[in-house]
């Protein structure tokens, strides 16, 4: 596939795997002439480093953020609501691109020409900046969950299935930022209801 004439977006998302919370997608347009210094993969990088990146991002490139809800992701399945945030991260975007180079292997179904790049986070500067918002944003969203729910953790596990987080489903009971779709809460929920009979 040629390259087009017009704008590349890189695409990520953060967030599949987690108990609690949206999944966050980002598209990321960068100028080949301005790249950030330091763009990487998000998974190698600290929490203050992609902290420190992610303005230099923003002024150095277009960006767009999607999000799916926990709601979405329990009537639509995680996969197919990561789909739709990253459709929505492309819509938020100054200007539709040309070409959007996503990471993995599945086509989110856009309105532009679009290549999957598996591990694209690691061979891709776009992609990688995507990451790198996506990340962030979707850390802070937590880390705002975590005040109003503490216990969980969530400002430091991001809502992953960690053993505080497993603990505190089975003392704390479960949110309404809990995908109850996913087996472990779907578990808890069970047992709750057992109890109370």
């Amino acid at each position: 596939m040629a390259d087009p004439a017009g704008p590349v977006a890189g695409i990520d998302e953060a967030g599949r795997g987690p108990w609690a919370g949206p999944v966050v997608a980002a598209a990321v347009i960068l100028d080949p002439g301005n790249v950030p210094a330091g763009i990487a993969d998000s998974k190698a990088l600290t929490p203050a480093r992609r902290a420190a990146l992610l303005p230099a991002i923003e002024a150095a490139a277009e960006v767009g953020v999607g999000q799916a809800s926990v709601a979405e992701i329990d009537e639509l399945n995680i996969l197919a609501a990561t789909m739709l945030a990253m459709r929505r991260a492309v819509a938020a975007l100054p200007r539709p691109p040309a070409l959007a180079l996503v990471d993995g292997n599945r086509d989110p179904g856009l309105a532009c020409r679009t290549r999957c790049i598996v591990r694209g986070d690691a061979r891709c500067p776009a992609i990688a900046a995507a990451s790198i918002v996506a990340k962030v944003t979707r850390d802070r969203i937590m880390a705002g969950l975590a005040a109003a729910h503490p216990g969980y953790g969530w400002e430091r596990n991001a809502g992953y299935g960690t053993a505080q987080h497993q603990a505190a489903l089975a003392s704390l009971g479960v949110t309404r930022h809990h995908r109850r779709s996913f087996a472990p809460v779907r578990r808890q929920l069970e047992s709750d209801s057992m109890t109370r009979r």
